[in-house]
């Protein structure tokens, strides 16, 4: 089995609205095969709990305003550190730079198989690691 076409409709515009909120390292997997409960995961991070909540806030407003859709449920709002949105078909997960190290969600589903993103999207994959480095001294910001 393999993630609907609503589902993989769902992964491309949240990955664009959290690209437009400049998100980092935004990849997404097809957890059908895997998981029972939802068909994908949208993965995405920012290095402060207020791009955190910037990028939620953008995804959700960007699939009502699309797709005429809302979470079921939203988690980890208050902290700001990983902030879960569950639309059922999609669970997209946004955490702080910190939390996606610790965490590394993508071990876990690192067998399952990527979905397709915007270009916009592909284009944040390495931006945490450049933001760090810049951030240490180690250089600009690109």
């Amino acid at each position: 089995m393999t993630a609907t076409d609503r589902a993989t409709e769902m992964v491309e515009v949240a990955a664009q609205a959290a690209a437009d909120k400049l998100a980092h390292d935004i990849i997404a997997y097809d957890v059908s095969d895997v998981l029972a409960i939802t068909d994908a995961f949208l993965l995405a991070s920012a290095p402060s709990d207020r791009q955190v909540k910037s990028i939620v806030d953008g995804i959700e407003e960007r699939l009502h305003q699309t797709l005429g859709i809302k979470p079921v449920r939203r988690e980890g709002e208050r902290e700001g550190r990983w902030v879960l949105l569950d639309y059922v078909d999609i669970v997209v997960h946004v955490q702080h730079a910190e939390e996606r190290v610790f965490y590394a969600l993508e071990r876990l589903w690192k067998d399952c198989p990527p979905l397709d993103l915007p270009e916009d999207a592909k284009a944040t994959r390495g931006k945490a690691a450049a933001h760090e480095h810049a951030a240490t001294g180690g250089g600009e910001l690109s």
